[in-house]
Parts: structure tokens; C-alpha cells; sequence
């Protein structure tokens, strides 16, 4: 599942991405990155994906944005909406950095502090019972009557697929007591 964009002009990707150490990122890291700084200076961040010879195939997936090892942002779609990827991290980290509900705007100031990991999503499956899900290995989607909550897998301080169900029931606002549909996918997290 591994996507590597490619340019066509290389200014807009060449370089290291600031931050610790001013280490070279993964690309679909810079991307994220990029399209932050590119709203945030009030350029079109779509021109990024415009740049690239050969956007991959649509996919859907989170971006998540730290600040000093806490979380400051994280959007995502579980299927794509853009037609392709590096256009669905695009919008995930322009909505991750301004429009995350529990946190303000990032401002341009903070950029510079802000470490960006990137999930990128399989095909969510159905699935019949909790016991065919594991936190380490598997997301969660549950979904009862029009209301749905998501967990990414392998997030600290969630070892149970118990716990998994719990944290999105609240998000979700799903009663305890309510019948729910269950649905899992696999990510493939880059992070710094």
C-alpha cells in the first residue's frame, strides 16, 4: 500500500521539513506539512497535488498533528473523497490544522513545532463479533442508526478491543446499551 508521490517541478518537495533536527521526511509527510504552511499563507495548498506526474489511486485516511508529544489536531476520512490520495491528505491536514473541534486553529507560529503522522486507510470489513478485532493490528468503526465513531489501531493506552468499542461509543455518543455494527480496516502509519 506504500505510495511514494513523484514531482514534475521540484521546488515545491525538495529539501528537509523543519522541525527537530531539519531531518528529510517521507513524502506524503512533506505533503501534509506543505499544505498546512500553503493555506496558512494564504496560497492554494491543491496546487501541491497539481505538481505531481502521478497522484496515487483515492484512498482514505487521517492526519494526525502533534505538539510537544500531545495531540493538537487529527481529521480524517474513513473512504476517500478526492480522487486521490495525496489530494485526500490535502484536505485531512488543511481540516486537521483549522477545523478539529476539540482544538483552535493552528497558527503559523506553531507550525514550525508541530510533528505530522499520517494513517493511511484500507477498505473498511464488516465484521460479526469484537473477538475478530485487535487493537494493536486493527481500526474500529461502530455505527448504530446514524451515528458512527472511529479509532485508529495501535494508539497507547488502548491494549483491549473492549476499550476500542468504549472510546467510540462516547465519541460517537452511542449508549452502552445500544445494538451496534462493527467494521474494521488496517493503516499504514507514517510518522517522523
Amino acid at each position: 500500500m506504500s505510495v511514494l508521490p513523484h514531482s514534475r517541478a521540484g521546488g515545491l518537495w525538495d529539501g528537509a521539513l523543519p522541525g527537530p533536527g531539519g531531518a528529510p521526511a517521507h513524502p506524503l509527510l512533506r505533503l501534509a506539512w506543505l499544505s498546512i504552511r500553503e493555506h496558512l499563507d494564504g496560497r492554494d495548498p491543491h496546487r501541491l497535488v497539481a505538481a505531481l506526474a502521478a497522484p496515487s489511486r483515492p484512498q482514505g485516511c487521517f492526519v494526525s498533528l502533534k505538539k510537544n508529544e500531545r495531540l493538537r489536531g487529527c481529521i480524517g476520512t474513513i473512504v476517500p473523497v478526492h480522487a486521490s490520495l495525496e489530494a485526500e491528505i490535502v484536505a485531512n491536514a488543511i481540516a486537521s490544522s483549522q477545523r478539529d473541534p476539540r482544538f483552535p486553529p493552528v497558527t503559523r507560529a506553531e507550525l514550525e513545532r508541530l510533528s505530522i503522522s499520517v494513517d493511511v486507510l484500507s477498505s473498511p470489513e464488516d465484521i460479526a463479533s469484537p473477538a475478530e478485532l485487535d487493537p494493536k493490528r486493527y481500526g474500529v468503526i461502530v455505527r448504530s442508526g446514524g451515528r458512527a465513531g472511529v479509532l485508529l489501531p495501535d494508539l497507547p493506552g488502548v491494549d483491549t478491543f473492549a476499550r476500542q468499542i468504549a472510546i467510540c461509543r462516547d465519541k460517537a455518543g452511542i449508549s452502552a446499551a445500544a445494538q451496534v455494527s462493527l467494521q474494521r480496516f488496517t493503516v499504514e502509519r507514517i510518522e517522523p
